[in-house]
Protein backbone atom coordinates (compact mmCIF):
# COMPACT_ATOMS: atom_id res chain seq x y z
CA UNK A 1 0.00 0.00 0.00
CA UNK A 2 2.78 2.52 0.56
CA UNK A 3 4.41 1.97 -2.86
CA UNK A 4 1.68 2.89 -4.57
CA UNK A 5 1.11 6.13 -2.41
CA UNK A 6 4.90 7.27 -2.92
CA UNK A 7 4.75 6.39 -6.52
CA UNK A 8 1.47 8.60 -7.38
CA UNK A 9 3.07 11.51 -5.25
CA UNK A 10 6.32 11.37 -6.64
CA UNK A 11 4.38 11.32 -10.01
CA UNK A 12 2.27 14.01 -9.35
CA UNK A 13 5.67 16.28 -7.77
CA UNK A 14 6.89 15.31 -10.81
CA UNK A 15 4.18 16.25 -13.14
CA UNK A 16 3.93 19.64 -11.15
CA UNK A 17 7.62 20.40 -11.20
CA UNK A 18 8.03 19.73 -15.12
CA UNK A 19 4.92 22.30 -16.18
CA UNK A 20 2.53 19.93 -17.71
CA UNK A 21 -0.84 20.85 -15.69
CA UNK A 22 0.84 24.24 -14.88
CA UNK A 23 0.60 24.86 -18.58
CA UNK A 24 -2.77 22.65 -18.78
CA UNK A 25 -5.94 23.95 -19.46
CA UNK A 26 -7.19 21.49 -16.46
CA UNK A 27 -5.29 24.28 -14.00
CA UNK A 28 -7.98 27.14 -13.42
CA UNK A 29 -5.23 29.47 -13.53
CA UNK A 30 -5.04 29.31 -16.76
CA UNK A 31 -8.84 29.63 -17.93
CA UNK A 32 -8.57 33.08 -19.39
CA UNK A 33 -5.27 34.57 -20.54
CA UNK A 34 -3.98 38.12 -21.29
CA UNK A 35 -6.27 40.58 -22.36
CA UNK A 36 -6.26 41.50 -26.04
CA UNK A 37 -8.06 44.61 -28.40
CA UNK A 38 -10.70 43.50 -30.29
CA UNK A 39 -13.32 44.64 -32.71
CA UNK A 40 -16.93 46.33 -30.86
CA UNK A 41 -19.48 45.15 -30.81
CA UNK A 42 -22.49 46.90 -31.70
CA UNK A 43 -24.63 48.00 -29.00
CA UNK A 44 -27.78 46.79 -27.91
CA UNK A 45 -30.94 49.11 -26.86
CA UNK A 46 -32.24 47.65 -23.71
CA UNK A 47 -35.71 47.88 -22.27
CA UNK A 48 -34.57 50.44 -19.06
CA UNK A 49 -32.17 52.26 -20.79
CA UNK A 50 -28.64 53.19 -18.90
CA UNK A 51 -27.88 56.88 -18.56
CA UNK A 52 -24.61 56.58 -18.27
CA UNK A 53 -21.91 56.75 -20.67
CA UNK A 54 -19.65 54.15 -22.60
CA UNK A 55 -15.92 55.15 -21.31
CA UNK A 56 -13.99 56.39 -24.13
CA UNK A 57 -10.78 53.87 -24.05
CA UNK A 58 -10.65 50.81 -21.96
CA UNK A 59 -7.20 50.85 -21.09
CA UNK A 60 -6.76 47.71 -19.97
CA UNK A 61 -9.03 44.57 -18.67
CA UNK A 62 -7.71 41.40 -16.51
CA UNK A 63 -9.37 38.22 -15.21
CA UNK A 64 -8.37 37.50 -11.53
CA UNK A 65 -9.27 33.78 -10.49
CA UNK A 66 -10.36 33.20 -7.03
CA UNK A 67 -11.66 29.94 -5.06
CA UNK A 68 -15.48 30.03 -6.53
CA UNK A 69 -15.03 32.24 -9.25
CA UNK A 70 -12.94 35.37 -10.90
CA UNK A 71 -13.03 39.00 -11.20
CA UNK A 72 -13.23 41.00 -13.95
CA UNK A 73 -10.96 44.30 -13.43
CA UNK A 74 -10.59 46.82 -15.98
CA UNK A 75 -8.98 50.06 -16.05
CA UNK A 76 -11.03 53.01 -18.92
CA UNK A 77 -9.83 56.72 -19.61
CA UNK A 78 -12.69 59.50 -20.29
CA UNK A 79 -11.94 62.26 -21.98
CA UNK A 80 -11.59 64.45 -18.91
CA UNK A 81 -11.41 64.53 -15.26
CA UNK A 82 -14.84 64.11 -12.84
CA UNK A 83 -16.30 60.60 -14.44
CA UNK A 84 -17.68 58.69 -11.62
CA UNK A 85 -19.80 55.61 -11.34
CA UNK A 86 -18.12 52.89 -12.58
CA UNK A 87 -19.58 49.90 -13.76
CA UNK A 88 -19.26 46.67 -15.61
CA UNK A 89 -22.60 46.29 -16.98
CA UNK A 90 -23.19 42.63 -18.83
CA UNK A 91 -25.01 42.35 -21.59
CA UNK A 92 -26.35 38.35 -21.99
CA UNK A 93 -23.90 35.46 -23.22
CA UNK A 94 -24.04 34.87 -26.65
CA UNK A 95 -24.31 31.28 -28.47
CA UNK A 96 -20.72 31.37 -28.89
CA UNK A 97 -20.06 31.94 -25.31
CA UNK A 98 -19.39 35.33 -25.75
CA UNK A 99 -19.66 37.78 -22.36
CA UNK A 100 -19.43 41.29 -23.26
CA UNK A 101 -19.31 43.83 -20.41
CA UNK A 102 -19.92 47.57 -21.35
CA UNK A 103 -18.09 49.87 -19.02
CA UNK A 104 -20.60 52.25 -18.39
CA UNK A 105 -19.44 55.93 -16.09
CA UNK A 106 -21.71 59.00 -15.45
CA UNK A 107 -20.09 62.50 -16.90
CA UNK A 108 -19.78 65.16 -14.85
CA UNK A 109 -22.33 67.35 -14.03
CA UNK A 110 -20.04 70.78 -15.07
CA UNK A 111 -17.24 70.66 -17.65
CA UNK A 112 -13.79 69.66 -16.01
CA UNK A 113 -10.36 70.61 -16.76
CA UNK A 114 -8.01 67.91 -18.57
CA UNK A 115 -5.04 66.95 -16.96
CA UNK A 116 -2.56 63.92 -16.98
CA UNK A 117 -3.56 60.60 -17.86
CA UNK A 118 -2.91 58.99 -14.36
CA UNK A 119 -5.50 60.85 -12.70
CA UNK A 120 -8.38 60.33 -15.17
CA UNK A 121 -8.06 56.38 -15.03
CA UNK A 122 -11.29 54.25 -14.28
CA UNK A 123 -11.28 51.19 -12.56
CA UNK A 124 -14.17 49.16 -12.26
CA UNK A 125 -14.38 45.31 -11.47
CA UNK A 126 -17.14 42.59 -11.48
CA UNK A 127 -17.43 39.05 -9.55
CA UNK A 128 -19.00 36.24 -11.38
CA UNK A 129 -18.99 32.52 -10.11
CA UNK A 130 -17.42 29.08 -11.38
CA UNK A 131 -21.21 28.36 -12.15
CA UNK A 132 -22.07 31.53 -14.09
CA UNK A 133 -18.43 30.73 -15.92
CA UNK A 134 -19.01 27.57 -16.88
CA UNK A 135 -20.67 28.45 -20.08
CA UNK A 136 -18.13 31.52 -21.30
CA UNK A 137 -15.75 30.86 -23.59
CA UNK A 138 -14.69 34.63 -23.76
CA UNK A 139 -15.20 37.82 -21.93
CA UNK A 140 -14.94 41.13 -23.94
CA UNK A 141 -14.94 44.68 -22.46
CA UNK A 142 -16.60 47.39 -24.38
CA UNK A 143 -16.09 51.09 -24.50
CA UNK A 144 -16.71 53.86 -26.27
CA UNK A 145 -13.84 53.66 -29.20
CA UNK A 146 -12.28 50.32 -28.13
CA UNK A 147 -12.75 46.55 -26.85
CA UNK A 148 -10.30 44.35 -24.92
CA UNK A 149 -10.92 40.93 -24.46
CA UNK A 150 -9.96 37.51 -22.90
CA UNK A 151 -10.13 34.31 -24.20
CA UNK A 152 -10.32 30.68 -22.38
Amino acid sequence: MRLPVTAALIAVTLLVSCGAIRESRLNPLNWFGKSREVEQTAVVSQAPQDPRNLVQTVLSMAVEPFPGGAIIRATGLPPTQGWWSAELVARPVDENGVLVLDFRVFAPPTPKPVVNQQSREITAAISLSNIKLDGIREIVVQGETNARSSRR
